[in-house]
């Protein structure tokens, strides 16, 4: 008598294959003030995944590197919805070097949560859902990683997303307006300039911007003008 596959796992005394659940390796959630971006200043549930393939000069997260612990979907959901969070900011180290990335942010969408991607411009950008927020961190000469940024990211940015320059000195400003006038990126999303902490003083970075009528954003770290250096915060 031929039997199904179900049946003859059954009679034969073995179990199904398990099937695998999805993790990723966390180094910290916290709840703390957004300081980046144009949600700064909202109380927001951080996600910093771990490892990143870039390693810029100014980097201020390097502890995200390596360690941190494997969660599985599910639990970092629950544990973002413990903080009865309306936003929730998915950082780094750079959360698209791992795989399940994309399907976290889904499920926070899903979740009915209003959620932001903190990513370099060295990784695609393809296929992530259309309800988050992508913040693109496009690395300047200053950073040492110039090389790094993608030349196919402006396809899949929309207006609610954002592009960010870190900027050590005036040759990192000098070649971001270059970026900023060649791709028309006001245009297209919202714009972020920010001073690199303790390498280019705000006040020079503002003066710069007031003297060529940028249409951009001048970006402080607030977390770090209340806290400092202290982690998740």
């Amino acid at each position: 008598m031929n039997r199904t596959p179900a049946e003859a796992t059954a009679g034969d005394g073995l179990q199904p294959p398990a099937v695998a659940v999805p993790t990723l390796r966390i180094t910290e959630i916290f709840w703390s003030i957004q300081g980046e971006s144009e949600r700064a200043g909202l109380p927001t549930a951080f996600i910093r995944l771990t490892g990143c393939p870039l390693r810029c000069r100014y980097c201020d997260t390097s502890y995200a590197f390596s360690g941190g612990a494997l969660l599985t979907l599910d639990a970092i959901v629950a544990k973002v919805r413990a903080f009865a969070a309306h936003y929730v900011c998915v950082t780094g180290g750079e959360p698209l070097a791992q795989p399940h990335c994309r399907e976290l942010l889904r499920r926070l969408a899903d979740a009915g949560l209003d959620v932001s991607l903190e990513t370099s411009g060295a990784l695609d950008l393809a296929g992530i859902d259309p309800r988050i927020c992508k913040i693109v961190d496009i690395k300047t000469p200053g950073s040492g990683e110039v090389e790094r940024n993608r030349g196919d990211l402006l396809p899949h940015l929309r207006g609610t997303d954002q592009i960010k320059f870190v900027l050590c000195d005036r040759a990192d400003y000098d070649w971001a307006v270059a970026r900023l006038r060649e791709f028309d990126l006001a245009r297209r999303c919202g714009v972020l300039f920010s001073p690199c902490h303790g390498w280019l003083p705000a006040p020079d970075l503002a003066a710069w911007i007031l003297a060529d009528r940028l249409p951009v954003r001048l970006q402080l770290q607030l977390h770090k003008i209340l806290w400092g250096e202290a982690r998740g915060r």
